[in-house]
């Protein structure tokens, strides 16, 4: 775990998807169709518990892929920041930081794989707050301030945000 000396006031909470919400598994039926799983913690965490925190933590979910499955989730837990096919991740979190009025200070981020590290350097370097399941790859790991006990899918996000609330 990290030591902020300069508490930083956390206002936004960007998330991955596969690997981080989800276990990283992608089920496709006889027919084409896609199903994945979300625990059920991690959304109890982002419905009822970020909303607490510091005045209110906003969850955004930038991931790489589309998916029907992941829009049904996000409306079933109130999310409204949704973006997906995104290429550039960095891009796509310095214009949310625009539209926001927020600084990366302000941003926390967890994330499991090679593509989240541009996102998670930058906020990391910047005194915001970076985590990552405990199944992360090994340089994400390298980097982050908080590592979950839990594996992506199956609570490491809950646990982050229960960490949250202590920092």
């Amino acid at each position: 775990m990290m030591n902020i000396k300069n508490k930083r006031i956390i206002k936004l909470l960007i998330l991955d998807v596969d690997g981080t919400l989800t276990d990283g598994k992608i089920y496709i039926g006889i027919n084409g169709e896609m199903m994945k799983a979300f625990n059920i913690k991690d959304g109890f965490g982002l419905h009822n518990i970020l909303p607490t925190i510091n005045g209110g933590i906003t969850p955004v979910i930038i991931t790489g892929r589309r998916s029907n499955i992941l829009e049904n989730r996000c409306s079933e837990l109130g999310i409204v920041y949704l973006y997906q096919e995104v290429i550039d991740k960095l891009q796509k979190l310095k214009e949310l930081l625009c539209e926001f009025d927020l600084e990366l200070f302000n941003v926390a981020y967890i994330g499991d794989d090679i593509n989240d590290l541009p996102c998670m350097l930058a906020v990391h370097y910047a005194g915001g707050i970076i985590a990552c399941p405990n199944d992360a790859v090994k340089e994400v790991k390298e980097t982050a301030d908080f590592i979950s006990e839990k594996d992506g899918g199956n609570g490491a996000v809950r646990d982050f945000i229960e960490w949250l609330k202590y920092i």
